[in-house]
């Protein structure tokens, strides 16, 4: 196999963890209803599986970014995929909501831990001026799962059985770590990490600005995303084919803009990007306000506010450059940003709803929201130049 052949394998390897993740992830919503039925619990109460596993993200990323400092990232990831299958397994078969929320919670813990020491992992392998081209290659893995694993594992669920819907991306995760230790390059971890040393990076100001623009800027596409299906439902007489269509139409958006943003990272520097990005997250999610009522362009706002939304790139790549010896911490920190997004933008949506905003409401908190984590990263550019000006007069 020749050097560029085992990159590509490696790549694939972390990619189909990524996939594995987005699976078990965005499933898990559309398995509510079937294991809600069948434990004989009420929406409310089985969406504290869905809770779980966002808090298992926010708890995992700075723990398993200390356990796994020395390690080599081969074994890291590899142990990480495999901690996630078993798990996701566990949920497969365990009885109950005790033991279905406990399993959602411990498969939340590897999840930021690995998608950004993966990303990393793959930004290294490549030349400097490639780095994002690296991190979006991996996170294409996660987009890619809204598109085929997503529907899939929905659909057993519904034919079959809801808990083949968490078994599937076990079995997915559990493949992964085996092809991780089978073609990821052999690279020592470093003897003289000392693991508290990550906590470095949650003290670090320029860090913390870039994931207050990620918990920020991203809750307006959650807010969004959060409530589409349901205002499709109440808003207009589509046909059963649209929900499913809308899901899967969201997950191409968010492969091409994934791919596109890697690119555009390289193209504009960092910060162009993010402000490019931002500016299309803010005229998506207003379109997506403004489509209220018309299944069709609803459904193409869909695919439209995922294609914007490559944030996520820029971010990461920013991350890298300001978390001095604290990768692996900052990296996965990144992914409990978006996930804190995630809690963040229903949250506020859902508060407007109450208030009788109407369905246009997700996507103005939405606009909002994207206008904020604009100004965030405009503070964090400031705070960054400041920092830089103050270290050149120091030396």
């Amino acid at each position: 196999m020749t050097q560029k052949s085992e990159f590509r394998a490696a790549i694939l390897s972390l990619s189909l963890g990524a996939f594995a993740i987005g699976t078990s992830e965005f499933a898990a919503m559309g398995l509510l209803p079937f294991f809600a039925s069948d434990l004989g619990l009420s929406d409310p109460q089985a969406g504290h599986v869905i809770s779980a596993y966002a808090l298992g993200v926010v708890v995992g990323a700075p723990l398993t970014s200390i356990l796994g400092a020395k390690l080599p990232r081969r074994r890291y990831l590899a142990a990480l995929m495999a901690f996630y299958g078993l798990v996701n397994m566990l949920a497969a078969i365990m009885p109950g909501l005790a033991s279905l929320t406990g399993m959602r919670f411990l498969a939340g813990l590897p999840h930021g831990g690995f998608l950004g020491v993966a990303m990393l992992y793959a930004a290294d392998a490549l030349p400097p001026g490639q780095r994002a081209r690296g991190a979006a290659r991996v996170l294409l893995g996660l987009t890619i799962a809204n598109v085929i694993g997503v529907p899939l594992a929905g659909w057993m669920g519904q034919s079959i059985g809801w808990r083949w819907g968490f078994a599937l991306p076990g079995v997915l995760a559990l493949a992964s770590a085996w092809a991780i230790l089978r073609f990821a390059p052999r690279v020592g971890g470093n003897p003289d990490a000392r693991p508290w040393d990550e906590l470095q990076a949650l003290r670090n100001p320029r860090v913390l600005w870039v994931l207050a623009v990620g918990a920020i800027g991203f809750g307006g596409l959650f807010s969004v995303y959060a409530f589409l299906t349901a205002a499709i439902l109440a808003t207009t007489d589509a046909p059963a084919y649209v929900v499913p269509l809308t899901l899967a139409v969201f997950g191409v958006g968010g492969t091409l803009g994934t791919w596109g943003a890697g690119r555009m990272t390289e193209a504009l520097g960092i910060d162009r990007a993010a402000y490019v990005s931002l500016l299309a997250m803010a005229l998506t999610q207003g379109f997506a306000a403004l489509a209220v009522g018309n299944w069709p362009l609803m459904v193409l706002s869909s695919f439209l506010i995922a294609a914007g939304a490559g944030l996520v790139i820029p971010l990461q790549t920013r991350l890298m450059d300001v978390a001095g010896s604290a990768q692996s911490m900052a990296a996965a920190m990144n992914h409990a940003a978006f996930n804190a997004a995630n809690a963040l933008g229903p949250f506020l949506a859902g508060l407007a709803l109450t208030a009788g905003w109407g369905w246009r409401a997700p996507g103005i908190v939405g606009v909002l929201l994207t206008i904020a984590g604009a100004v965030a990263w405009t503070l964090a550019l400031r705070h960054g130049r400041r920092a830089q000006a103050a270290a050149a007069t120091a030396g």
